[in-house]
């Protein structure tokens, strides 16, 4: 049998197979289990592990009512963390070649603070669009954020990120190495 890191990120991977899966109903207590077990077992300490930080994660599991705070078959639910500039980025955008050309995104300046808090202070959102030449093509306006805002990141290594938000939202996320946090993140 696998231990409960493994079974949770297989269900993540393929959420389509097996009785942990539809994690986009945020009720499923056997993935909610699971996440806050491997919180108990495996905490995160920023301050060790801030580097793993780094990259682009893709939402799978999210105990959110909310539509875009929730995995979809249809849409990549991503973000893009660079702590080294302070700055991080949600992008929701179709699966697929329309990906790049239907993405909506929340840009944000980040601060960690360890052992587990990661602030984050929106800055702009809207459309982004594909890079043309050196330059992507972007609709964004400035966004007022009216509530202080973070994650506290629960659970982080290589693979997984698991983390509480502000409003009490757990969410679970995989790392997704196909994808380059320079290519996503503004310039």
């Amino acid at each position: 049998m696998s231990n409960p890191r493994q079974r949770l990120l297989e269900a993540l991977q393929a959420p389509s197979a097996g009785p942990l899966a539809r994690p986009s109903t945020g009720g499923d207590s056997a993935t909610r289990d699971l996440v806050e077990q491997l919180e108990r077992e495996q905490p995160a300490d920023l301050g060790r592990d801030e580097a793993l930080l780094a990259g682009v994660w893709e939402l799978r599991w999210s105990s959110s009512r909310q539509p875009w705070l929730r995995e979809a078959p249809w849409l990549e639910n991503l973000q893009v963390l660079d702590p080294n500039r302070g700055l991080g980025m949600n992008l929701l955008r179709l699966k697929g070649p329309l990906g790049s050309i239907a993405a909506i995104s929340v840009v944000a300046a980040l601060e960690v603070c360890p052992p587990q808090r990661v602030s984050v202070h929106f800055q702009r959102g809207g459309w982004i669009g594909p890079r043309l030449g050196g330059n992507r093509l972007e609709l964004l306006a400035a966004v007022r954020q009216s509530f202080p805002a973070w994650l506290d990141i629960t659970v982080l290594d290589r693979e997984l990120r698991i983390c509480r938000g502000n409003a009490g939202t757990l969410f679970a996320l995989v790392r997704r190495p196909d994808l380059a946090a320079k290519e996503l993140l503004p310039l």
